[in-house]
């Protein structure tokens, strides 16, 4: 569930900043202190201490895949992309690295803080999205599961209706929920079925 939106909550939150040395490293650095964080630098790669830090800001310019231990747009926390140069590759690639929010280079004395607000906000509603297709995705599997054991139930002489009366009594008599008896249902036929194909195939 994404959590509300608690602007004074950012005291004590770890930016890990992945960028070559550079006067918008320290212009960052500064802002994030003043607002409470800490930070850390590094370059060319993140070091292990960020791999479990709130936010990462990193640069778009001159930045690639192998300097992130996720696969592209997997981040485990919001992400702040430094951009620089406006090349389509370039901002192609911020995309596809999953960015939440932006800064344009040269930092200024301004921008930081909204920037971690905008990209913490969209981190929650990117992960609420994905957690709901997923579950979504996970209902849809169980259907099917559940239309699988109807069938073979049916194969075996069961009208629709007697079927899902049969899988209600399993799950009843095995304490566990009906579209687990279901998926037992399937593994128990699916291999019957599968033992019998052996058989006939052996037979010929």
């Amino acid at each position: 569930m994404r959590p509300g939106l608690h602007i004074r909550n950012l005291g004590g939150a770890h930016a890990a900043i992945l960028h070559r040395p550079h006067a918008v490293v320290q212009s960052l650095a500064r802002q994030l202190t003043a607002i409470g964080l800490e930070v850390s630098t590094h370059w060319p790669d993140l070091g292990a201490d960020a791999f479990n830090a709130d936010f990462i800001f990193f640069d778009v310019d001159m930045g690639h895949d192998a300097q992130f231990p996720w696969p592209p747009g997997e981040a485990p926390m919001p992400t702040v992309a430094l951009i620089g140069s406006e090349a389509p590759g370039r901002i192609e690639w911020a995309l596809a690295m999953g960015a939440h929010a932006q800064l344009v280079k040269p930092i200024g004395d301004s921008g930081v803080y909204s920037a971690l607000l905008i990209a913490r906000e969209a981190f929650y509603a990117r992960r609420a999205l994905s957690d709901e297709i997923k579950s979504l995705r996970e209902r849809l599997d169980e259907r099917k599961t559940v239309v699988r054991a109807v069938t073979f139930l049916a194969a075996r002489g069961m009208s629709e209706a007697e079927a899902y009366s049969q899988i209600q009594r399993m799950a009843m008599n095995w304490r566990v929920s009906f579209e687990a008896a279901a998926r037992r249902i399937v593994a128990r036929y699916a291999e019957e079925d599968g033992k019998d194909g052996d058989e006939r195939s052996h037979g010929r």
